[in-house]
């Protein structure tokens, strides 16, 4: 195996997606005071697509230690360090905790509604009211956090010392933690998107927001994987065969996602429930109707057929340049997730959303670039890291 040193460089890269990051940021700050509602709007969007991608990132990672999966351990370290912007990511809330009374409707001023959605919003008052959100929030970034400070650290800790016990730790905690981390999520979707439209109600929405993260994570760190080519990276050490698996995790959660769509849209459309229909009648007629096609197209049908092909996963430009697209597709549906909210009129792009969108993540990409250097970019003391170059050869 080539020696892998502590990787050093990086810190072009870092200082401009500190600068993106802060600019984007400061930008969307003078939204706040100019158009605070529409401003909200494109920094929860923003947050939404960011935060979840290093949530899944995490359960991507309790999936591998759970599994006791040997072939990626190549590429973990990449996933450990994605999975770690967490605490970042419990800063960068604070404006949507600061400004939630503009975006969620049960909270202030009840909305112009009949009596009996009135009454309907009152009964959710027990779960949807400021201070158990608050705690609940807080409960959610103290759990992913954790695990996954914990298990970074312990992957460190064994590039050094070499302990047989940390692997067992890690995967005791991956395997554990996993349900806990995956319900957390779940229950973060319903409280910061989905109470958007309190009166709506999917018992497939949570699993319809980590099916869409859950590929953007695996495309991140495709295309990371693919990019972390030089001195020291571990994009050296990753063979045809990891790339294929990636384009297998790819097109599962792919057709997965697709599943998740489908099962939402065929349950509300044969119920035909007054509170479900409106959410799909404003997201899927009318203006934002091409939005909704290209969403099913971009998401589904395209990397479907692109990834069935063998040779196309191996391939590191094909496979990256999927990774690139299906992450574009992610921006596309997050976006139509939380917009039409504020824009029912039709598709409209803000600045505020642009410019948040860079600003949170130029911070999670220099966070990360910050928290890689200095370590080693593969857990260099993992007993089954030789194990896992030999993959496939």
């Amino acid at each position: 195996m080539k020696v892998m040193e502590r990787f050093t460089g990086g810190r072009g890269p870092m200082l401009a997606a500190a600068a993106v990051g802060a600019v984007g940021l400061g930008v969307t700050a003078v939204g706040f005071a100019v158009d605070t509602r529409r401003a909200l709007f494109g920094y929860l969007f923003a947050f939404a697509y960011w935060a979840g991608i290093a949530v899944a990132s995490l359960l991507l990672l309790g999936a591998w230690h759970a599994s006791r999966a040997r072939w990626p351990v190549v590429l973990r370290r990449m996933l450990e360090t994605m999975a770690a912007t967490l605490p970042l990511f419990a800063l960068l809330f604070l404006p949507i905790l600061v400004g939630a009374s503009h975006l969620y409707p049960w909270l202030g001023e009840p909305p112009p509604l009949s009596e009996k959605d009135l009454k309907k919003l009152e009964h959710k008052r027990a779960w949807l009211n400021q201070p158990f959100w608050v705690v609940r929030s807080v409960l959610y970034f103290a759990v992913w956090s954790g695990v996954g400070e914990f298990l970074l650290r312990w992957s460190r800790r064994q590039d050094d010392t070499g302990e047989l016990k940390l692997t067992q730790w890690q995967w005791w905690l991956g395997a554990g933690a996993l349900p806990l981390v995956g319900l957390a999520m779940s229950f973060a979707s319903l409280d910061w998107l989905m109470s958007l439209e309190p009166l709506f109600v999917s018992t497939v929405y949570g699993l319809y927001w980590f099916s869409g993260a859950f590929v953007g994570a695996l495309a991140m760190l495709t295309l990371a994987t693919t990019l972390a080519r030089g001195p020291n990276l571990y994009g050296e050490l990753v063979n045809d065969s990891h790339r294929a698996s990636l384009g297998k995790f790819l097109f599962a959660f792919s057709v997965f996602w697709a599943y998740m769509a489908f099962s939402q849209f065929f349950l509300i459309w044969i119920a035909n429930l007054p509170h479900e229909v409106p959410w799909y009648v404003l997201r899927a007629k009318g203006a934002w109707e091409p939005v909704a096609l290209f969403i099913v197209n971009a998401r589904f049908l395209l990397p479907f057929f692109v990834l069935l092909s063998r040779p196309f996963k191996e391939h590191r430009r094909t496979l990256a340049v999927t990774a690139g697209w299906l992450l574009l597709a992610h921006v596309v549906d997050t976006w139509w997730l939380v917009v039409p909210v504020v824009s029912p009129e039709g598709p409209r792009v803000h600045w505020a959303d642009v410019s948040a969108f860079l600003g949170v993540g130029g911070a999670a990409v220099a966070f990360t670039l910050w928290r890689l250097r200095g370590h080693a970019t593969v857990p260099v003391g993992d007993p089954y890291l030789r194990e896992s170059l030999r993959y496939g050869g």
